[in-house]
Formats: structure tokens, sequence, C-alpha cells
């Protein structure tokens, strides 16, 4: 046991300081090369954030009329972009929570994230996801997320006569014409979440934070091969064992309840994705 505590924690350390390394690499190479538009300074922020929880009634014009006549130079749309941050707009919330609730066995949602390498590489993870039970349509990883690549994987995604109906992706260009062609002609709607909106995309975000703390924090992906076939098996993992708070404590493809066989019976844990999760359940009667 100590060994393997002791394993585990050096695992930790590897990994931390790879994450460390990669973090410290990209900030030297995205340093910029001049100066672009200044950050609105702290007390203009705490200025707008003040304003408007003091007045319900006051829009991004009152606010920044206000600030112009305290003698500061900000532009009217730099407030209602800061304003736009802090309160999202609640009847908004509420009619994309209605259309979520009414539509979501038609429903998919897609999206990338990026995963480093041991030599710091990039990498481009595409999911298509299912609203109704949280299945995992498809899922891949490219160097290059062209717009022919990404085509591609929506074919493998959607069948001809499938369910779905909505497909919920952001504003990123590589969503670009081809994408949008493919899917009006198979007969599903693009539905495109608003700037800054992670939230109207949160099963597909949901699932991204899963796989990052419960699979990638854990590791140094290696190459291209590698990040796939541990994703494929954290994928299966997914399906078949863990549980999910919004389908009521059972996984995607309904995890049978196991009923104990005896009252002598072992509980049995078996090891998914290398051990770093467990499925438990009890041992049968020989």
């Amino acid at each position: 046991m100590a060994q393997r505590l002791g394993y585990c924690q050096a695992r930790k350390t590897v990994v931390a300081r790879h994450r460390a390394g990669f973090r410290l690499f990209w900030r030297l190479r995205s340093r910029p090369k001049s100066l672009g538009r200044p950050r609105i300074v702290a007390e203009v922020r705490t200025l707008i954030r003040r304003m408007a929880n003091e007045n319900a009634s006051w829009g991004a014009p009152r606010i920044h009329g206000e600030l112009l006549k305290l003698g500061f130079d900000v532009s009217e749309r730099t407030v209602s972009r800061y304003l736009h941050r802090l309160f999202p707009p609640e009847q908004a919330r509420k009619r994309w929570a209605a259309f979520l609730r009414n539509h979501r066995e038609a429903i998919t949602a897609m999206d990338f994230f990026t995963v480093p390498t041991l030599t710091f590489r990039v990498l481009y993870c595409f999911l298509v996801i299912e609203h109704g039970r949280r299945k995992i349509l498809h899922f891949n990883v490219t160097k290059h997320p062209t717009g022919s690549w990404i085509v591609q994987q929506l074919r493998e995604a959607f069948p001809e006569s499938g369910p779905y109906r909505y497909a919920i992706l952001d504003g990123d260009a590589k969503f670009g014409g081809e994408v949008t062609d493919l899917l009006t002609s198979s007969g599903i709607k693009l539905t495109r979440i608003s700037p800054a909106s992670p939230w109207q995309n949160g099963v597909a975000e949901r699932w991204i934070g899963s796989c990052r703390r419960e699979l990638l924090d854990h590791v140094i992906i290696l190459s291209e091969t590698h990040l796939r076939r541990l994703i494929q098996d954290y994928i299966a993992y997914y399906h078949a064992d863990r549980i999910h708070d919004s389908l009521e404590k059972d996984a995607p493809t309904i995890r049978p309840v196991s009923s104990k066989p005896a009252p002598s019976a072992p509980l049995v844990s078996f090891p998914r994705i290398g051990g770093l999760h467990h499925r438990y359940d009890w041992r049968q009667a020989a």
C-alpha cells in the first residue's frame, strides 16, 4: 500500500510539473508583440458593478453617462460588454432552459477542447454528445481541425435517419460553411450559443470538465494515438459505469441494480482506466 501511495504521489508531481511547464511555454510564446486595447481599470470595473447592483433599471447607456460625468474615458460598448459578462439576461436564460427541457431527446451538442502533449504540442479533441442520456455519439482527435475533417466526423456521428433535430455549437470559425451545409442538408437545425456564454452549451462543457478532472489531470499525453486510446477507455467507463446526477444516479446505458446474492457475499472492485476509477459489485456465488 505504501509503495502504491508513493507511486501515485510521484505521478501527481510529474503531471503537475508538466502542466506548469506547458503554461510557461505558451505564456512565453504568446507574449504580445505590441500593446492592444487596454483593459478596463479595476476602479471602473468596480463602479460599473456597483451602479448595476444599486440601480436595477440602469443599462449600459445610463451607466456610461454617469462614468463620463465622473471623468472616466470609457466607451459605451465596453460598458455593455462588461455588463453582459456580469449579468446575462435572465429572460434569455429562462427561454434557453425551456428549449433544452422541451427538446432534449432531439438535441445534440458539439465542442472542441485542447490537450497538451509531453513535447508541448497541442491536440484538438472533438466530441458530439446527445442531451437525452448524455451519450457520446462521436469522439476523435486531430492536430489540424480543418472544415473537411469536421465534416467527416459529423458524417460518422449522425446516421441518415437519426432522431436528432438540433445541434448546439459555438461561434468558432471551425464550424464554418462546410459544417453548416452538412448539418442543414441532414435536417438538423443549428443553434449557436451567444458569445462568452459557455453555460448555453452546458452538457458538452460539463463532459469536458469531467474528462479533465477524472482523466487528463492525472496523466501526461505522449501522442495522438495515446490520447485517443485513453479517452476511448474513459468513454466506455462513462457510458457503462459512471453515475450521473442528471440521470437520477444512473449511467447513460442504464446500469442495473445489483442485489447481494448471499449474506456472506464479498464486495469486489473492478479497476477502470488503469485504476483511476473503479466499479463495485457483489461477487456471485460459485
